[in-house]
């Protein structure tokens, strides 16, 4: 017997030791894994038809060779080097999707990016990470935003990869969305220019932007299993007009499919968004991959919807079911022909395509790069109220206090596919710190526990600054493993069991110690400014009037710390406007419920819902304080009439009359009183950010198409251009008061 048991733990240690050398071999593979190019190098006097080649290197494919073209990688192998890169090695590891050695067609390679290249490659430490795209949003500037993708898109170059999930052109219908911090706002006209100059930031380096997630992803916590019901008319009004001009005017290589269902169908197996809309009725060229896993369920019916790829496993796609399909009459191979041919001639392009530069490791981090981080956190931050407290005076002999539990986080945003890894972040305390060394003041921190040592110090201090607001265990991404956990809560319209990490906010208001710290130290010190660091808008009603100054700073990115100082104390001037509507009751934002399988999308949200139906704002779309003032004047336009196919141009003067060089966001909106058929009382249909030393002028002019005037009259299936008198606006703000009224006819 003893022998028996000697042998036993013999055999067992022995099991014990192969286990042990297996998940070693497997960690070692899976983070030395093997790299492969992602470019053809050719001469400079080469010329390559790239359809054509396309075309013949498809000819010469198997079927199975066909269907490896349809999916990232094998997710037997490829899964442990996805995990243990991302969770332990704390980088997004290449996933190489598309490469035939045989035919010498090398793979293309997936970075996210919406606030910064993807840290990928094994010798990278860190990338430049810029504010989230909300903040970038504020700043109404896309000039800017093109600068900053063309950055991004350098950096994911310099990584090895050649793919940009990004950006997220997904419309904030309620600011309780978990990834609300991702896009760039609540209105279609603004997402589809930020949109646009985001995808031509990306692609002047031969990056193929993937505008995401195509669509109606607007709700976190139930995103795999969520149906969202949608009329044709609310659909292509409101929740496509944004994609369509980013098609249409951007013409990225690729685009995104969301998890959820739309109308009935995932958006990956939707013939309707994918065919109809997407090719046929937009002309979009390029190639359709899924959001990474959940993405597509019925390989057929994604084939018949016209999905493209699977992403980033082989799942749906697999061979059998393909094989399946096509013995069953259900799809043929001619079917799979389309879409692989079509994803060739996409991405062959950039294979081919001739660098203007060297995509080394150099381009990482350049000292230009991060001063364009600072500079777009300067230029998103937002001043909501300010009752003579700023700027702070640059005085000596001051003592500063910064006091909140965030203020001295390296707090960038959430930790999901949108995370960036920067080597540092500058936190608000260390950004005002350095601020103030060479004037030899003094600045403390207080996080905030002890209430009574904050009260104290805020009594004393010159300069009061609180730091409140989220990180990325509020809100961001909904970190959960399980879909059908997911599923279980969404049936009950509550959370079942544990919650995941980030996700979709369940309130509006600050976490609770946040709000005790405000209301406590609010009314102490006048010389006191809350700033929020967030994705979207809170619930300030029980607290706003008591606070002398309120400011967005966002999630600021690497330099945030650096920005806000800036801000505070004047050596950089808030120019920042609202990309929401922030409610005085949250309960008139549209119906929202993070646990849910069903919901239905309305027509109005954001500030055409408050306008349309009378309700008080606190704070309108587009609205943004200043350090100086502007003044509005001589408006007028080329013309007061035009036809279905014509043209207006607005002109304005704007007059900096303050003491301060600044910069003002000019606004038009077009109203719809005299609209025979249901509309908002008015839309955004321009803007331009101008900058202007104290007491200059610079006219500003702005267009409107009648085109972008249409409704999409679902009985007829087109879109029409009402012939009627339209009011114009131009001003500041959404708000009537921040606007002057013109009007002009359609005849």
């Amino acid at each position: 017997m003893r022998k028996i048991i000697i042998n036993l733990l013999k055999g067992i240690g022995i099991l014990l030791l192969l286990l042990v050398l297996f998940i070693g071999v497997t960690f070692y593979v899976s983070v030395n894994y093997s790299t492969y190019p992602i470019k053809v190098a050719i001469s400079e006097n080469q010329e390559i038809n790239t359809d054509s080649l396309a075309i013949a290197l498809h000819s010469q494919m198997t079927l199975e060779e066909k269907i490896d073209q349809m999916y990232g990688e094998k997710q037997l192998l490829s899964m442990p080097k996805f995990l243990i890169n991302f969770l332990v090695e704390k980088r997004f590891p290449h996933i190489y999707v598309g490469g035939n050695e045989r035919l010498n067609i090398p793979p293309w390679v997936l970075s996210d990016g919406p606030r910064g290249a993807r840290v990928m490659a094994k010798d990278i430490t860190g990338v430049t990470t810029f504010p989230v795209a909300m903040s970038r949003g504020a700043s109404w500037d896309i000039a800017l935003e093109e600068r900053i993708h063309d950055v991004i898109g350098k950096e994911m170059r310099a990584n090895g990869t050649n793919y940009g999930a990004t950006p997220c052109i997904n419309l904030l219908r309620h600011p309780a969305w978990g990834r609300a911090q991702e896009t760039y706002g609540e209105d279609p006209w603004l997402l589809g220019e930020f949109g646009v100059a985001a995808v031509n930031g990306l692609e002047q380096n031969h990056v193929m932007a993937c505008p995401k997630h195509f669509a109606l992803n607007s709700i976190e916590n139930s995103r795999w299993v969520i149906d969202v019901q949608v009329d044709e008319r609310t659909l292509r009004e409101v929740y496509l007009p944004h994609f369509k001009k980013v098609i249409q005017k951007g013409k990225p290589a690729s685009i995104m499919s969301a998890y959820n269902q739309v109308n009935g169908d995932f958006s990956g197996e939707s013939k309707t968004l994918l065919t109809d809309i997407l090719r046929d009725d937009w002309g979009f060229k390029g190639f359709v991959s899924t959001d990474w896993m959940y993405g597509v369920y019925d390989g057929v019916k994604g084939i018949q919807a016209g999905l493209d790829v699977e992403m980033p496993f082989q799942n749906a796609y697999s061979y059998d079911t393909l094989k399946t399909g096509i013995e069953e009459g259900e799809i043929t191979e001619s079917d799979i022909d389309t879409l692989v041919l079509r994803t060739l001639k996409t991405r062959l392009k950039y294979t081919y395509a001739k660098d203007k530069i060297d995509y080394n490791k150099a381009l990482i981090l350049k000292p230009e790069h991060i001063a364009l981080a600072k500079e777009a956190a300067e230029k998103g931050m937002v001043l909501l109220k300010n009752e003579n407290v700023l700027p702070f005076s640059s005085d000596t002999n001051k003592t500063i206090a910064v006091i909140g539990r965030l203020g001295d986080s390296e707090n960038t945003g959430d930790h999901g596919s949108s995370d960036s890894s920067p080597p540092y972040v500058v936190t608000p305390y260390q950004g005002i710190k350095k601020y103030h060394e060479a004037l030899g003041n003094t600045v403390i921190f207080n996080d905030g526990a002890d209430l009574e040592g904050a009260k104290q110090l805020a009594e004393t201090a010159d300069d009061v600054i609180l730091i409140v607001g989220y990180t990325f265990v509020d809100e961001g991404e909904y970190m959960i493993a399980s879909r059908d956990a997911m599923e279980t809560s969404a049936k009950a319209n509550k959370l079942i069991g544990e919650k995941g990490l980030g996700g979709d906010r369940s309130n509006l208001n600050l976490n609770p110690i946040d709000e005790q710290l405000v209301n406590t130290l609010a009314e102490i010190n006048p010389n006191t400014v809350l700033t929020y660091i967030g994705g979207s808008a809170i619930d300030m009603s029980t607290w706003e009037e008591k606070v002398p100054s309120i400011l967005y700073a966002w999630y600021g990115g690497m330099e945030g710390g650096s920005a806000l100082a800036n801000i505070l104390y004047g050596k950089a001037n808030p120019s920042g406007k609202l990309p929401f509507t922030i409610a005085k009751n949250t309960d008139d934002y549209p119906y929202f419920n993070p646990y849910i399988d069903k919901i239905t999308y309305d027509y109005y949200h954001g500030y055409t819902l408050f306008e349309k139906t009378g309700k008080e704002v606190s704070y309108p779309f587009g609205f943004g304080l200043s350090y100086t003032t502007f003044d509005y004047t001589n408006f007028t336009t080329d013309a007061n009439a035009m036809d279905n196919e014509g043209t207006i141009t607005a002109q304005v003067d704007v007059t900096n009359t303050g003491e301060m060089a600044g910069e003002e966001v000019v606004q038009l909106y077009v109203g719809f009183k005299n609209s025979a058929v249901d509309r908002p009382i008015k839309l955004l249909r321009g803007f331009k950010k101008v900058a202007l030393a104290p007491q200059e002028t610079k006219s500003v002019e702005l267009t409107v198409k009648a085109a972008d005037l249409a409704w999409y009259n679902p009985e007829t299936q087109q879109w029409e251009v009402e012939q009627m008198e339209y009011e114009l606006y131009v001003g500041s703000s959404s708000d009537s008061n921040d606007l002057m009224l013109s009007s002009f006819k359609i005849n």
